[in-house]
Parts: structure tokens; C-alpha cells; sequence
């Protein structure tokens, strides 16, 4: 761990900031020990603080080794005393060392460092339990960032992972389907079983390159959905119809990759499954708030909430745009009259 004084430029300020506050209490406090003010406290409140400040900040070296040594906090108390120890006996003898080299007309220094010793030696120590318990607060402060900040990498980690698991859950259950559909088509109309592949083919390949969760245009997204009607038209034929009404505002906005897809399968299984008459699958999509809402409709006549149902597609939903936008989108289903309706809210981002 880099020095946390030295580490940027401001905490230097800071810090020299604090120790002229110190030399002024330390100069207030000898005023009144010594009962006059001189020329004297002053030079000396400056230096002494001066040079205190420079061994304090050699303090974080020998701090940081012992620090390391968490399992023995008998060990640690006693190397942290021997160091202050150290530390305000060398205070002391360089602060009287220099300050007669510098100023050695001095006739009254003697009787003025005897009345003030007991407390230079008191204000040693707090000096430096105030250095220990700020290098202390320092590591705690770094400790708490790089745990917040593992703990944000594993958050993303679990996060990714849990929407490449909910995509898994979408493109098997269709495959199946139209894998069965095709075996069927080959005896029947084997035609349609190679347009059927083809399409199938395309269908894929969007999916398949897209195997992170970078965000697509609602252009995009629509463009691969209508090849997923073209297949399942080929499957039911006029028994399944569509409708588009969209703005044309939101083409760009960025929704999550095949975020529609479970809707839709459950629109075809729910509704043109369990259907005998032809089942209207609409699209609406438009703008308000900043928000993109996105509506899929259909009507049924068994109802979207058969027993044969077991609701993944719409936990599916509902739990990837809670781990893609928190609370900042919102997904709800409606069912009356015959009609199954499923609205998103996203936030309208742009490309």
C-alpha cells in the first residue's frame, strides 16, 4: 500500500495544514507553562512541529510492518510503544539538537526547555497516538474500498452469470419445438421444412453472436423477432397473424438481447396452442418520460394462465430487467376479456 499522505495532492495540504495548528497549540501551551511569550516558543513551536512532521511520516513505514501482524495484538502494543518511545525521544533530542545549532545566542533556551520538557514529552505522545489512530483510520478507509470494490466485481460476476443462465432458458425450449416441427414438415410439406430451416438458421445466428449482454436496438430485436413469427407461421399457418405498432422514435433505443422473446413464446404457446380459431399476436411500442413502453397483446381462449404453464417466461422477464435496471424499469401483466397483455418500461437509452 503507497504512502496515503503522499498519495495525492490534496492530503499533503492537509496535512501540513494540521501540523501549523499543532505548532500553534504546542506555542499556546509553553506560554502559559513558561508564563511569558518569547521569541523563543515561537522558533521552537515551528521547528519542533517541523521536524515531528517529517518523522511521522517515516511513522506509516515501520506502522504498515506492524500492522501486518494482526494475529498477535500483544505483539503489535508493544512494537507501537517502542516506537513511540523511539519516536519522541528522537523528537526531542534532534528539536534541541538543531534548534541550538541555529539559534545559539540563546541565553535564556536553558531554563525555557527545562520548564517545558514534561510537556514537550506529554505532547510527544499525543502527537503521536493522533499519527497512529489517523494511519489507522487510513488503512480502514482502504480496506472498506477494495471490499466494496470485490464486492461489486462479484456482484457483476453473479449478476452476468444469472442472465447468461435466464437467456439459456429461451432458445432450447423454441429450438425443440421447431427442431419437432421440421420432422414433422419433412414427411408433409418438405418445402416449408427447408423454409423452415432457413429461417431457423437466421433466427440462431442472431442469437448465437450475441452471447454477451450488451444491449441491442429495439430495431434489431424486432428484425429477429419477425423471423421467429416466420418460422411459427409455417407451423400454424392462418391460425397465427401479427401486428405492428411502432413509433418510430424507439428503433433506436437499446432494450436486453431477446428481452422479448419469452413473451412471445408464451403468446404462441398459451394462445395459438390451446387455440382452435386464429389468434392476433400486436406489438406497440412508443415513448413517454423518458421511458420506452413496449406492449405485446393476445388473445386466447383457454387462458395464458393454463395449468400446463409454468410461468418462466414471465419470471424470466421480470428478473432480467430487475438485474439490468433496478427499480428504473418495471414489467406488468394484464388479463381480461379474452385479451393476455404484457408491458415493459424501459429507459429510453439511445445507440
Amino acid at each position: 500500500m503507497n504512502h496515503p499522505v503522499l498519495g495525492n495532492r490534496v492530503r499533503p495540504m492537509v496535512w501540513w495544514l494540521v501540523w501549523l495548528i499543532l505548532a500553534v497549540g504546542q506555542m499556546l501551551l509553553f506560554y502559559f507553562v513558561y508564563g511569558k511569550f518569547t521569541d523563543i516558543s515561537i522558533l521552537d513551536s515551528l521547528l519542533s512541529l517541523v521536524i515531528y512532521s517529517g518523522i511521522a511520516l517515516s511513522l506509516w513505514y515501520p506502522f504498515s510492518f506492524f500492522n501486518k501482524n494482526k494475529g498477535n495484538p500483544y505483539s503489535l502494543v508493544l512494537n507501537l510503544t517502542l516506537s513511540g518511545t523511539v519516536t519522541v525521544t528522537l523528537w526531542i533530542l534532534i528539536t534541541k539538537a538543531i534548534f541550538l545549532l541555529l539559534f545559539p545566542q540563546q541565553n535564556n533556551f536553558d531554563p525555557y526547555w527545562e520548564a517545558t520538557l514534561p510537556y514537550r514529552i506529554g505532547t510527544g505522545v499525543f502527537i503521536y497516538g493522533l499519527v497512529i489512530l489517523t494511519y489507522y483510520l487510513f488503512v480502514s478507509l482502504t480496506d472498506l474500498s477494495e471490499k466494496k470494490a470485490r464486492e461489486a466485481k462479484l456482484e457483476s460476476l453473479v449478476k452476468e452469470t444469472e442472465l447468461k443462465m435466464l437467456r439459456s432458458q429461451i432458445n432450447p425450449h423454441f429450438l425443440f419445438n421447431s427442431l419437432n416441427s421440421i420432422s414433422s414438415l419433412t414427411i408433409t410439406n418438405p418445402e416449408k421444412a427447408r423454409e423452415m430451416i432457413i429461417k431457423l438458421s437466421d433466427f440462431m445466428r442472431y442469437s448465437l453472436s450475441r452471447k454477451d449482454e450488451q444491449p441491442v436496438t429495439l430495431q434489431s430485436e424486432l428484425d429477429n423477432l419477425r423471423l421467429y413469427f416466420d418460422i411459427e407461421k409455417i407451423r400454424f399457418g392462418d391460425r397465427l397473424t401479427t401486428e405492428e405498432y411502432i413509433n418510430g422514435d424507439c428503433l433506436g433505443i437499446k432494450v436486453p438481447v431477446m428481452i422479448l422473446q419469452p413473451l412471445y413464446e408464451n403468446a404462441v404457446k398459451h394462445g395459438v396452442y390451446e387455440s382452435t380459431g386464429m389468434v392476433t399476436i400486436k406489438t406497440e411500442a412508443s415513448l413517454s418520460r423518458g421511458l420506452l413502453a413496449i406492449t405485446i397483446s393476445n388473445n386466447y381462449e383457454n387462458g395464458i394462465s393454463s395449468a400446463k404453464g409454468t410461468g418462466t417466461g414471465i419470471l424470466n422477464v421480470s428478473r432480467r430487467l430487475d438485474l439490468y435496471y433496478g427499480d428504473r424499469a418495471s414489467f406488468r401483466t394484464n388479463k381480461e376479456n379474452g385479451i393476455f397483455t404484457a408491458t415493459l418500461y424501459i429507459p429510453a437509452e439511445n445507440e
